[in-house]
């Protein structure tokens, strides 16, 4: 009679295999595994060397303390580490590598071979892997310390490997966890080559030659450093002056106890602290360094531990964005900074109350202005209202009527000969059939609210049209038709701007560089990380070249997931939603017949490419109930 038992143990092949895909997502996951060991093994000097991305060979060569025969073997097995003896000891981690289960999981989906070797030992050890099969062990002369070569990834997971993306994708995952760790640890002197170029040469030295050996030697001017020591946590780095501010993401670091980790809250507390002082939109750089006892931090919520758990969130807010506010101030950059905030949050003993570590608020401009004594927000109401009405005492001149309205509603006078021109007739066609709108007709009167709205009176009542969603549909469809047609108008540079854009943004611009002069960028490298740009497209708002450059960067880098599916859409919705923005201005009256009549001269006047509305018809009855409320 055959078993009913259906649960059994699987081969530890499977389960590393399985462990893998938490571990291992990719070449650049493997590359931070190891180079956090070679960190761990205390190794001075770690290089790098990748072929194919990582695809084909990632190895790992360091100085370190190396492993003898039996450390060698058994740090392959799942669960084993160097780190943890008892359960108390996971919260009290301050290395990189102690989950015991990155080899392991690398050694289940590649080929892999170790060589390594400790000071006092004549001879090391040589071990060979494949698919957590161990081919081959034996004895081998070669220099102390550790070498990983890791050879085609995936090899034995097809469906994993197809999952990968192209090359210059998974390079710039890679730079960016090699920067990563770079930062981390400037002590340490790290290599990367990848396809026999040299891509990083970094010496050992303090963190501030290490940002400027990484980013350029333009920062050394750019940086202002930060430092608090609390009871609580030290603070400790470099922030980005406000006046460099770019319009890129990705310059932005945080390290608790050396470990780097993505955080939304604490990002939010430096933010907080340029407040005023950077243009919206734009991103500060940042490197900071947060000393923590490792028992206030859960490190272990998330499988590559770039997410962690502070018991004390609010302190920690606190006190970040009171260093960032001090580093500022101190640097002459923000003429706002209050100096007799208290710093310290917290007390020698830590018994202060948390309400006193909430970050002091700052009343804007525009709440305080509202605050006006009854009497005289009472009598500036009246002022305003007059003004409103005026001109409507002869029902028969509906052009004075309208400009009271528009210069009520904006507070801006419009040209005489905006009202020369202007004349109301009822639109000969606003019926809604299969929700279309027509156009209002060229005649009809047409003014700007608060440069977000454009107002017409038609037939039934009032059309709304919302301007930058107006230009976010017709830039679209620009956009879609330039990178179809791979047609778009450049405006050459009197001056060519040169631009430095950081290793993994060099990366993308390749794999996108076809897109990117499709648009009417015109463009060539000038060195290692630099551009020379020669042509913006034609009809763009003025602006910094190199913003506008880094604004398409960011874009590519926010819809890239998107992009692998359908370029010219994809690309094309986001650069729409992305500068649609830059037309919420002062419109003249030929501007708003233009815009108008490039609208309604889309395939779809009424929605965005995302399905937002465009436009809004209020009827009268419509009005009329609103009255009645």
């Amino acid at each position: 009679m055959p078993s009913s038992d259906i649960i059994q143990l699987l081969p530890d092949s499977i389960a590393n295999q399985i462990a893998a895909g938490e571990v291992v997502q990719r070449p650049a996951s493997v590359v931070k595994e190891l180079l956090e060991n070679s960190i761990d093994a205390q190794a001075t000097q770690i290089q790098v060397i990748l072929r194919e991305a990582g695809r084909t060979l990632i190895q790992i060569i360091d100085n370190g303390i190396g492993m003898s025969q039996t450390d060698a073997r058994l740090s392959f097995e799942r669960h084993a580490t160097s780190k943890i003896r008892k359960s108390d000891d996971l919260f009290k981690i301050r290395t990189m590598g102690f989950r015991g289960e990155a080899l392991a999981s690398i050694a289940a989906i590649a080929q892999v071979e170790l060589k390594t070797k400790k000071e006092e030992d004549e001879l090391g050890t040589l071990i060979r892997i494949e698919a957590s099969e161990i081919k081959s062990q034996e004895t081998v002369a070669c220099p102390t310390g550790t070498s990983f070569s890791i050879k085609n990834l995936f090899f034995n997971v097809p469906a994993r490997r197809n999952f990968l993306k192209s090359n210059s994708v998974e390079m710039r995952h890679v730079l960016d966890e090699f920067q990563r760790i770079a930062l981390a640890h400037p002590e340490v002197a790290l290599s990367l080559y990848h396809n026999d170029t040299e891509i990083f040469n970094l010496q050992s030295g303090k963190l501030v030659r290490r940002i400027v050996d990484i980013y350029g030697k333009s920062y050394r001017e750019q940086l202002a450093s930060c430092q608090e020591e609390t009871s609580y946590i030290n603070v400790r780095g470099y922030i980005g002056k406000p006046e460099f501010a770019r319009k890129t993401r990705g310059e932005q670091y945080f390290f608790v106890n050396q470990r780097f980790i993505r955080h939304s809250y604490m990002h939010h507390a430096v933010i907080t602290a340029f407040d005023g002082t950077i243009p919206e939109g734009s991103h500060p750089f940042y490197v900071l360094f947060i000393d923590i006892d490792p028992a206030h931090i859960d490190i272990n919520i998330h499988p590559t531990k770039t997410e962690i758990k502070f018991d004390d969130e609010r302190s920690v807010y606190a006190i970040i964005m009171a260093a960032v506010k001090k580093a500022v101030g101190v640097y002459n950059l923000s003429q706002s900074i209050d100096f007799d905030d208290n710093i310290n949050f917290l007390t020698p003993s830590g018994t202060e109350q948390n309400q006193n570590l909430i970050p002091r608020t700052v009343t804007p401009d525009w709440a305080a202005q509202s605050r006006k004594p009854e009497s005289e927000s009472l009598k500036s109401n009246l002022t305003n209202w007059n003004k409103l009405f005026e001109g409507l005492q002869n029902a028969e001149d509906r052009n004075k009527e309208l400009a009271a309205f528009e210069m009520s509603a904006t507070s801006v006078s419009r040209p005489s000969a905006y009202q020369e021109q202007s004349r109301t007739i009822a639109s000969k066609v606003n019926r809604m059939a299969s929700e279309v709108i027509a156009a209002p007709e060229s005649d009809a009167v047409l003014f700007q609210l608060h440069n977000r709205y454009i107002l017409s009176q038609v037939k039934d009542g009032i059309m709304l049209i919302d301007q930058k969603a107006a230009y976010e549909r017709i830039l679209y469809e620009r956009y879609r038709k330039m990178l179809t047609n791979r047609n778009g108008a450049c405006q050459q540079l009197l001056f060519p701007k040169a631009i430095r854009v950081t290793p993994s943004d060099m990366q993308l611009v390749h794999e996108t560089k076809r897109e990117i002069r499709s648009l009417g960028f015109e463009f060539d490298e000038l060195g290692p990380n630099q551009l020379v740009i020669r042509g913006i497209p034609a009809d763009l708002p003025e602006e910094s070249e190199q913003d506008l450059f880094e604004e398409l960067i960011e874009q590519l880098k926010q819809s890239y997931s998107d992009l692998k599916l359908n370029k010219p859409e994809s690309l094309s919705r986001a650069l729409a939603r992305r500068f649609s923005v830059r037309y919420a201005v002062k419109l003249s009256l030929m501007e708003i017949h233009t815009l108008i009549d490039q609208l309604f001269a889309s395939t779809d006047p009424n929605r965005t490419p995302g399905g937002e509305a465009i436009i809004v018809l209020l009827t009268l009855d419509k009005l009329a109930t609103i009255f009645k409320n």
